[in-house]
């Protein structure tokens, strides 16, 4: 009698996938972003209102997203929305930047982040490549054992993650509030707050991961989009309350000249300990963005192996835990390599724009969708097409300011990202 063949596992429900929509969004950033903002604009007012600003831009990616997978809920998620709409060349380039670039780069950051506070914490007599190289072993090895497993400590690193922000935001609340400057605000411009969303539009992103994994939701249909919208919602209430308690604790100049805001406030409520704490925060956040990249994005290459547009056995699925370990293996493999070349934050910066080019023709995809199957969804995004405009525009303009700013990086970050498209044909051609 003949086994049939592993199947992906339906095994996750709303409250994983809004943990790992917020998985996605929360790492490092919100730390230290609020100093960059505040570097821009120069009020109190301004500062928060470009987060909100910027809070609303995401809340809208997340309506289109969660009407997207309403209506597609197959694995690989973003990967499929492009693939479907558009032409499965340019999906395919969307998943070769992902996994040589965007994901991977961005884990090997992190993991060298993560190392590097671990070290400072623990005093452990080990180079920082180490301790990043067996933690991305070590998540590789925990996904391989199933998505349960890896959505398990997927939760729990996300959980950890709120409550340290939590700590960080009562923290600030009890603490001495800043005096008054005595100089007045610099005048800030339109054009500054403009630049200022682009570091926050940045900090927001990340939810479209959890789209990966659609095809091991008990109810895709039901249960994503409300991840979407309820991880999102979340992330905008962390994010602004943490800029609120730096502003209340450093002031809008303080803030400007305090290149790691959430030290600077946990030492002002609680001294050298209230320090430490956060380092012990940041560590958490830095391992739950680790564990939820690892979870989601080999969904996407497994998705493009499916669809015979890459190595055959990265399609395969492991017959005891349905975990597509070759996907993961490789995922843990790419960010691994890229964390001891040391040549991550080089990688990052050829990429500052990839990112939102796929976001912008991901709204793009929702329009199609409406022209060609009519309005028919469970979920449908509100204020559509609106709304689905104002994101897509949004996501346009972020690629434009990078290009403008960083003009040589672009160029290479798009070299990148075109070389793709001779890669597929030729991957078509001898399939």
């Amino acid at each position: 009698m003949n086994t049939p063949p592993a199947q992906l596992a339906r095994r996750l429900g709303v409250f994983d996938a809004t943990m790992l929509v917020m998985g996605g969004i929360v790492g490092a950033g919100i730390f230290v972003t609020p100093y960059v903002v505040a570097r821009q604009v120069h009020t109190t007012e301004l500062i928060l209102g470009a987060w909100l600003a910027g809070g609303v831009i995401a809340l809208l990616g997340a309506f289109v997203y969660a009407e997207l997978a309403a209506r597609r809920p197959d694995v690989g998620g973003q990967y499929a929305y492009l693939r479907d709409a558009f032409h499965p060349g340019v999906a395919f380039v969307y998943g070769w930047i992902l996994l040589l670039v965007t994901q991977s780069g961005g884990m090997a950051a992190v993991a060298l982040t993560f190392s590097r506070y671990f070290i400072e914490l623990t005093r452990v007599p080990l180079p920082e490549w180490s301790i990043a190289m067996l933690t991305l072993v070590a998540l590789t090895v925990v996904n391989a054992m199933g998505v349960r497993a890896g959505s398990t400590v997927q939760n729990v690193l996300m959980v950890l993650k709120i409550g340290a922000i939590a700590i960080l935001v009562f923290a600030g609340l009890f603490a001495q509030k800043a005096t008054a400057a005595v100089q007045g605000a610099a005048a800030s411009t339109v054009l500054d707050f403009g630049t200022a969303l682009v570091p926050i539009l940045f900090a927001y992103g990340g939810w479209q991961t959890a789209s990966f994994v659609a095809a091991e939701m008990k109810n895709p249909q039901r249960d994503l989009p409300r991840g979407l919208l309820l991880g999102v919602g979340g992330v905008i209430f962390l994010y602004v309350a943490v800029t609120f308690v730096c502003l209340r604790v450093l002031g809008p100049e303080g803030l400007a000249n305090a290149p790691a805001p959430a030290t600077s406030v946990m030492r002002a409520a609680l001294g050298e300990t209230g320090a430490r704490i956060i380092a012990v925060g940041i560590t958490i956040s830095t391992l739950g963005f680790l564990s939820q990249g690892m979870l989601t994005a080999p969904r996407v290459y497994y998705a493009m192996a499916q669809d015979g547009v890459f190595f055959r056995s990265v399609g395969r699925l492991h017959p005891k835990t349905s975990a597509p370990v070759v996907a993961i293996a490789l995922q843990g493999l790419a960010a691994t390599v890229i964390a001891l070349s040391g040549k991550y934050e080089q990688i990052l910066n050829y990429v500052v724009s990839v990112d939102f080019i796929s976001f912008g023709l991901t709204g793009l995809t929702l329009f199609v969708f409406r022209h060609r199957d009519g309005d028919n969804a469970s979920y449908r995004a509100p204020g559509h097409p609106f709304t689905t405009a104002a994101f897509t525009l949004a996501c346009w303009t972020v690629v434009a300011a990078t290009i403008y700013q960083y003009p040589q990086n672009s160029v290479i970050g798009l070299a990148i990202l075109l070389s793709g498209i001779p890669v597929y044909f030729i991957w078509k051609r001898t399939r």
